[in-house]
């Protein structure tokens, strides 16, 4: 039988050893091969997988016995897909920065944050979920701050702030749940079939809805995103908009909401307007953006709006859609954030002011960043039509507006991509940029293969539904609100 313990602590272990890695050659190359064996451990997962409501791959022990706290993982159709999407992207990423001079310590980062994100992923004790969270956290604030650029330093002190804000509220309604358990454990079946009352659970809902709303983020708990993403290295923009967020709506299917769904009942309404507000708000701003990295800052906040609008819509279309649309958006944005530090590199400018006509120099990097915008639309055939189409089909089953203010995600989101992609790949030719050279080598690679996830699962979304399907079910006829 797999051993889910074995995935958690390979990156862990390669954290340990690519920290005392000096050279920059060599970290990338063993980065990218631990990076890729924890991928390859994690098929056998998939493969063995039986795609029903279960939870599999169960492990439990006790960590630290005299307060009753248990180290308890698993995997269920609801952290599946998000597993495969961190140990999937965690190469990519590492391949990416193979154009820069990181040296072991930066890799060394990624793979502890790689461990605190598995952790979320897999935790069935609000302890060790709690852990993770925390842990995911202090690694991407030192690639941030150290290796980022401009006034960083003031950008992810205020990142630090909101997310450590948002986990303290967390944590205490974690001890609280944990004080209120006839057996005094974290275990989240103790949680979940505790009878709280409803001002209780009202309380509950706002500790754990805020942790999660600044982490993916949610209006108005949005205001650090946009200058941490645009100010953080490429790698952990790429990090952040990938992966990380995902943590906060995962949260919200796996804790929030069976926790308190009495608050849901009375707030739930309120958080879906906030995430269609946001939706609509951040592609607006995104229009009017000059710089192109903080354009795809906000297009971020607008497309996990609608997944946060699908989760409280709470029906199995909307947090399939979710789920869905979590996978593809991380496969999406890494591509559209590594096409744009390609383009900055190349041109020394991420101003769409001072680009243009790049298509004429740099046609496979046209071609790719044409295949992967076109999911980040929606398009039909390519990742982000199903997901968005499941995603408003959820919302529409609790309003018509929410529906239709929740779609303009998809007509705002097509301007203001198109435009991207009109003002640096097409029109005259700038003469600053005539010696630029198109993709190679590593560039090429990762490219081609965000590409091909654009495509495959646009054409073939069945399988990541399939896997899910089960699980959401089961969660859907559990908590009723």
């Amino acid at each position: 039988m797999n051993n889910l313990f074995i995935l958690l602590l390979l990156p862990l272990v390669s954290a340990i050893v690519l920290a005392f890695v000096k050279s920059s050659s060599s970290a990338k190359g063993f980065a990218l091969g631990l990076s890729v064996l924890q991928l390859a451990l994690t098929v056998p997962f998939l493969c063995q997988f039986v795609p029903d409501a279960s939870i599999q791959f169960e492990q439990s022990f006790d960590w630290i016995k005299s307060l009753g706290i248990r180290f308890h993982i698993g995997l269920d159709g609801i952290s599946l897909p998000l597993v495969l999407l961190t140990n999937g992207l965690i190469p990519l990423i590492v391949l990416s920065t193979f154009g820069k001079s990181f040296k072991g310590n930066f890799y060394a980062l990624v793979s502890f944050m790689q461990t605190g994100l598995l952790l979320v992923f897999v935790a069935l004790d609000a302890f060790s979920f709690y852990v993770g969270w925390e842990v995911a956290l202090i690694p991407i604030y030192f690639i941030c701050a150290l290796w980022g650029e401009g006034d960083r330093i003031r950008v992810n002190l205020k990142f630090f702030i909101y997310t450590f804000f948002g986990s303290l509220l967390m944590l205490i309604a974690i001890i609280y749940l944990y004080q209120q358990t006839p057996t005094k454990d974290f275990e989240w079946t103790s949680f979940t079939a505790l009878s709280l009352q409803d001002g209780t659970q009202r309380w509950i809902f706002w500790a754990f809805f805020i942790a999660f709303a600044v982490k993916i983020p949610i209006f108005p708990f949005h205001t650090w995103q946009p200058d941490t993403y645009t100010n953080a290295p490429t790698a952990g923009t790429m990090l952040l908009a990938g992966i990380m967020l995902k943590m906060g709506t995962f949260g919200l299917i796996r804790w929030l909401i069976p926790l308190a769904p009495l608050g849901v009942a009375a707030y739930g309404q309120m958080a879906l307007i906030l995430c269609i507000i946001g939706v609509v708000y951040a592609s607006l701003i995104a229009f009017k953006q000059k710089d192109t990295k903080r354009l795809i800052a906000y297009s971020s906040i607008a497309h996990v709006g609608l997944i946060g609008a699908g989760i409280f819509a709470w029906n199995q279309e909307g947090l399939q859609g979710a789920l869905m649309q979590m996978v593809n958006h991380g496969i999406s944005v890494i591509g559209l954030f590594f096409v744009l530090d390609i383009i900055a590199d190349r041109t020394g400018t991420r101003s769409l002011k001072e680009l243009g006509g790049l298509a004429e120099r740099m046609p496979k990097l046209a071609i790719f960043f044409l295949i992967i915008l076109m999911g980040a639309v929606g398009l039909p055939l390519t990742n982000g039509f199903i997901g968005e189409f499941l995603l408003l089909k959820g919302v529409y089953g609790v309003g018509l507006l929410y529906a239709v203010f929740g779609g303009l995600t998809l007509i705002l989101g097509a301007v203001y991509m198109l435009r991207l992609f009109q003002r640096t790949m097409l029109g005259g030719r700038l003469e600053e940029h005539a010696a630029i050279v198109d993709i190679k080598g590593h560039e090429v690679v990762v490219l081609f293969i965000v590409a091909i996830g654009v495509l495959y699962l646009g054409v073939f979304p069945n399988g990541l539904l399939h896997l899910s399907e089960g699980s959401v079910m089961k969660l859907l006829q559990q908590v009723k609100f």
